[in-house]
């Protein structure tokens, strides 16, 4: 039995998530002219995905445009007649209703040029929605529809883009253990910690995150609070929604009294190690154990530091019994 570092872990069962997730939707309706996306593939932001007909929304800015000119052209006749009436009022060869008059009739044109002005900005962002692009750049799902499809606002998601590097895993966190975490940390516990994912296969995921987010709200079902860490992903093998297994290691690692897995036995009382005494016999020790790593196992009590414990030809040995014992190799560290 010997000290070694050990890194506090705690697991949890996480969901991943995309960092930035959009889920693409039609604006406008009409048929679908073009759809450009290849399904899975990774598209840049400002890429074309679909293009609506554009035809009908055209036409109606054409004629936007020509309200405009229709309005620009009645405000310029309204101020003329304006500054031609206050002209002969100087001279007093018009009446003041008149002159009047004509203030109105240029502020109702003015008034007219600036609505005809928002019409066309309307048709200009109607014609816009035309062409559906990428708004961020990640990998998109599966399209819903194809061309020729008529789109329309209710027609639903038309496709999902989700970014694929950096990627965050949400996982609940129990009151009890984010209070352990802040108090021996500090009231930011939970933050810079180290995360590790492990995978489907029970490999952990190589690239390490850090937890950047807890929330300010605890679930009042489950009395838990929901923690986010970000975990780089160039490989994309994260991916959004996936159940992942989470491992959170404490900040500096802590001395621990370890021995060898393979010496632990166990039967109805519990744990226990056959332990060579100063007189080179075998004896029962029952042991409370800790965390487990690369098959050594942290004891809190039973055994001190410095005792020898079997590990092998443990099935030939039985308590009190004298036997004639030999190091075993050195295993690995960490």
């Amino acid at each position: 039995a010997e000290r070694r570092d050990l890194t506090q872990q705690r697991e949890f069962v996480g969901r991943g998530r995309a960092r930035e997730r959009v889920e693409l939707r039609a604006r406008s309706e009409g048929g679908v002219r073009e759809r450009r996306c290849v399904e899975g593939a990774m598209v840049a932001a400002g890429d074309l995905l679909f293009a609506i007909e554009p035809d009908q929304f055209a036409a109606s800015l054409d004629l936007a445009k020509s309200d405009v000119a229709k309005a620009e052209a009645t405000l310029a006749d309204a101020t003329s007649q304006l500054q031609r009436a206050r002209a002969l009022s100087r001279n007093q060869n018009i009446a003041q209703s008149t002159v009047d008059q004509r203030v109105a009739d240029e502020a109702r044109a003015r008034a007219q040029v600036l609505a005809a002005q928002a019409a066309q900005r309307q048709a200009e962002i109607a014609l816009g929605y035309t062409r559906i692009v990428a708004p961020i750049a990640g990998r998109i799902g599966e399209a819903a529809l194809t061309q020729g499809n008529l789109v329309n606002p209710a027609s639903g998601v038309l496709a999902t883009i989700v970014s694929q590097d950096p990627v965050h895993v949400a996982f609940p966190v129990s009151a009890r253990e984010l209070l352990e975490a802040q108090r021996k940390a500090g009231a930011n516990g939970a933050a810079g910690r180290v995360v590790r994912v492990r995978m489907a296969d029970g490999s952990l995921y190589p690239e390490p995150g850090r937890i950047d987010f807890a929330d300010v709200q605890a679930d009042r079902n489950t009395d838990t609070v929901l923690v986010r860490a970000r975990l780089p992903n160039p490989r994309a093998e994260l991916i959004d929604g996936q159940t992942e297994r989470v491992v959170v290691e404490g900040e500096r690692p802590e001395r621990a009294l370890m021995i060898p897995q393979a010496s632990l036995q166990l039967d109805q009382a519990g744990a226990f190690v056959l332990v060579v005494d100063r007189e080179s016999k075998a004896q029962v020790r029952r042991v409370k154990l800790g965390a487990a790593r690369a098959g050594y196992a942290a004891v809190l009590d039973g055994i001190a530091e410095g005792d020898r414990v079997v590990v092998q030809g443990i099935q030939r040995v039985r308590p009190g019994q004298p036997v004639v014992a030999t190091a075993a190799p050195p295993g690995p560290r960490g």
